[in-house]
């Protein structure tokens, strides 16, 4: 062989190796541009059997399916993502399942991002698995603070609501309306321990004072002993602050009107409610209730118009975290569109500091310091069922609060 046809061979096995490595990493030659094996897969991890499967569960994972839809109709053939797959995992809001799943979903279903995980310890346990693994991670349905404090990472965003959001729009309201001594009575995990801070901060902010905070333990039917003991307190509270959530919650509000505790002088305030919530115990179980709300679906005509598309297929309406999962499935599938690529370190660039506006999220941007989302939310009011005027339209908007109200500062202890 030549020299000539030497190098004329190598140059030619070079550009098939060249062809081959574009191909392993996503290139043009591997048919999905930058798109690692060649699709995107999101995976939904959440509770799709227990406490909290009504506020989000299965149907978060077809209100992803619904953004993968709109992704692919809003861009159409100029799509970085050609293939995109929806998975999903049960974690019975338990921390190490949790934990487990989230392993098994990153590693061996090759997800690019795990959206949704309700329960705080859950959060937490996902959080550090998508910091190790340096894939991506939306949380939707965790309230605690610590996702964008001590233990935010690169990787991890916050979604949607938080404990410091509620608080400060209900615990704050409520006090200044009148309601000066509170008695709470919190979950004893990481969510309603962090519910109770918040909650201590906001009402004494305000001029009041918690005159007791009650764990109790989670999941739980039986709240019987606080009941019984709200009355007896001194001094006695104007007010029982639940921070239930889900069926924990509906379980709370039956025994509430059973004891009769708001003929006793002492009303009723919820940390985090759902429109699944008061579905299930009917208006009036909660008529008057003031709670803070991340959205609400026939707040505004635009809310409405998807919140029918999402019915048309679940046969329910959609609650907040539903939405939330929608809107954060969209802005990742819009973050790779814009970078051209599903890289992770990438999707986060494109993610820090981005401002938007969509059917979930008003006025909203993510803040690159701690990766919280900001955006609008609503003081809410339960309506009686005299003024339910459809099924599923429970609430009434008392006032928007600006999304640079409605959210706490950065925390110095996030070291992104």
């Amino acid at each position: 062989m030549t020299a000539r046809s030497r190098t004329a061979a190598l140059a030619a096995v070079g550009a098939i190796l060249a062809s081959a490595a574009a191909g392993c990493n996503g290139g043009p030659g591997g048919g999905g541009g930058k798109i690692s094996d060649g699709k995107i897969v999101l995976a939904v991890l959440n509770d799709q059997s227990a406490t909290y499967a009504d506020l989000s569960g299965k149907n978060s994972i077809e209100a992803v399916r619904m953004a993968v839809a709109d992704y692919k109709a809003k861009y159409g053939d100029k799509a970085v993502a050609k293939k995109i797959d929806v998975v999903s995992a049960d974690h019975q809001n338990k921390p190490d399942i949790a934990n487990s799943k989230a392993q098994e979903l990153y590693d061996r279903q090759k997800a690019d991002i795990i959206l949704d995980v309700p329960t705080s310890s859950a959060a937490l346990a996902v959080a550090n698995i998508a910091k190790a693994k340096k894939k991506l991670f939306m949380d939707i349905g965790a309230a605690t603070t610590a996702l964008e404090g001590a233990n935010c990472n690169k990787y991890t965003f916050h979604y949607g609501y938080n404990t410091y959001m509620l608080a400060h729009g209900t615990g704050d309201t409520v006090t200044k309306d009148g309601a000066k001594n509170w008695y709470v009575v919190y979950p004893d995990y990481a969510f309603g321990q962090d519910m109770n801070k918040s909650f201590n901060t906001a009402v004494t902010g305000a001029g009041g004072k918690v005159v007791k905070a009650d764990p109790a333990p989670f999941p739980n039917d039986n709240f019987s002993t606080f009941m019984l003991k709200a009355p007896g307190l001194s001094p006695k509270p104007q007010v029982l602050g639940t921070m239930q959530a889900g069926g924990d919650l509906v379980n709370f509000v039956k025994q509430y009107n059973e004891y009769k505790l708001r003929d006793k002088g002492i009303g009723l305030a919820v940390g985090l409610m759902f429109l699944t919530d008061i579905h299930s115990l009917g208006s009036d179980a909660l008529a008057g209730t003031k709670f803070t709300d991340a959205w609400y679906w026939n707040a505004d005509p635009q809310n409405r118009a998807w919140a029918d598309k999402f019915m048309a297929k679940t046969g329910k309406r959609p609650t907040f975290a539903h939405a939330a999962n929608y809107s954060a499935a969209l802005q990742y599938l819009d973050a790779v569109q814009r970078g051209g690529t599903d890289k992770s370190d990438d999707v986060v660039k494109q993610l820090e500091g981005h401002t938007f506006q969509d059917v979930f999220a008003k006025n909203a941007s993510i803040r690159a310091a701690d990766h919280l989302l900001l955006h609008d939310v609503a003081l809410a009011q339960v309506k009686p069922s005299s003024e339910v005027k459809e099924p599923w339209d429970y609430e009434k908007v008392l006032k928007t609060i600006p999304a640079n109200q409605a959210f706490q500062q950065p925390d110095p202890s996030c070291k992104l």
